[in-house]
């Protein structure tokens, strides 16, 4: 149960993540702002001037950070989705073909 709470923050969290980042302003800087190009003091912009929009995509991607490690650590554990060597199973194992007994 717990799991399925988990993939569904992931879930959300991933959309709101692809949704705020294209709501962001941009910078106009492009490429060569990120490498000292142009006006840019910093390699990632002024420092000091964090928007509430910058707080929330750090706080989502934080959130995004843990949801992953938790999908890709705990989550196979509590479903019980692992074998006992530590390797997923997707199908269970299949048995030897009974052969079919001679006509003979």
């Amino acid at each position: 149960m717990i799991a399925i709470l988990i993939k569904f923050v992931h879930f959300l969290v991933c959309i709101g993540l692809i949704v705020i980042v294209l709501l962001q302003a941009d910078k106009g800087e492009g490429l060569a702002g990120a490498f000292g190009g142009g006006a840019s003091n910093t390699m990632f912009g002024e420092r000091g001037s964090t928007t509430p929009i910058a707080k929330f995509t750090t706080g989502m991607a934080v959130i995004f950070m843990i949801t992953s490690l938790v999908l890709a650590v705990f989550v196979p554990k509590m479903d019980g989705t692992m074998s006992a060597s530590g390797n997923y199973r997707t199908q269970p194992p299949m048995e030897a073909p009974v052969q079919p007994p001679s006509g003979k």
